[in-house]
């Protein structure tokens, strides 16, 4: 990750969330997946700070940012996300999510619309039944998880604890979010909806479905990659998103380019 303009530890909701800020411009928050970090958004932070403000911070035990006491939920840590930008004094902002940081936002976006312009998400879902067990017993899903494990030892406070922290977040990933279609078709924020096109973690005909049932939505997939599409094909992610942020969302299905 390159030097941030400016970074910290953000006093909310019982924790200190740490968050860096690049670039300036139009605010865009971006919210990585879950047992992941900040950094995960490295290459994606290289380009868009050259036109945006562009902001990343850690979840909730996720990183460099404390655990709390609280139990892990999503509505939780959207809190914390919308604490976070209340803390830095931006009161709306574009959100880019990628898997859970997608549940984030499509959290944010029922709940608290006033505070996006437009929302980004990858590898999403509304019902905790559209997760793919199979999908932690793919390859790259392993890959992934030694790299996260690595990543916690060396950035968290309490090393030792990610056996607790992973069967948490199975415990969040079994049983929430449970939304509605009438809470899909209430989110009113201009919305892009993305799926990979190899993604063995969300059911696609979940991804379809949520692209449908959002007014107005756009329903993107991204070629050749899987759930991991930012860090597999970085470069291809980046011109969606960036596509995403110059046009807004609303319009019709489409493939992304190559």
């Amino acid at each position: 990750m390159q030097p941030a303009d400016t970074s910290g530890f953000a006093a909310v909701n019982g924790i200190e969330m740490y968050y860096a800020v690049y670039g300036a411009g139009e605010p865009v928050l971006l919210i990585h997946g879950g047992l992941s970090n900040a950094d995960v958004w490295s290459r994606q932070v290289a380009v868009l700070s050259k036109r945006y403000k562009v902001i990343v911070a850690d979840s909730r035990g996720h990183g460099r940012s404390t655990r709390g006491d609280q139990p892990l939920s999503y509505d939780l840590m959207a809190a914390d996300y919308l604490a976070l930008l209340d803390y830095l004094k931006i009161d709306k902002c574009a959100l880019v999510g990628w898997s859970d940081g997608g549940v984030i936002g499509l959290d944010i976006a029922m709940k608290h619309p006033e505070r996006l312009t437009r929302l980004y998400v990858q590898g999403a879902h509304a019902d905790a039944s559209a997760v793919s067990t199979s999908a932690f017993l793919n390859w790259n899903f392993a890959a992934f998880f030694v790299r996260a494990w690595g990543d916690y030892i060396r950035l968290s406070a309490t090393p030792w604890r990610f056996p607790l922290f992973v069967a948490e977040l199975n415990s969040m990933w079994a049983n929430d979010p449970h939304w509605s279609a009438a809470q899909l078709a209430g989110i009113r924020v201009s919305t892009t909806i993305v799926a990979a096109d190899h993604d063995r973690s969300v059911k696609r005909k979940h991804t379809e479905y949520m692209a449908a049932t959002i007014p107005g939505a756009k329903l993107v997939i991204l070629p050749g990659v899987d759930h991991f599409a930012l860090l597999q094909d970085p470069d291809g992610f980046n011109r969606s998103v960036l596509d995403f942020l110059k046009t807004g969302s609303k319009g019709t299905t489409k493939q992304a380019s190559p």
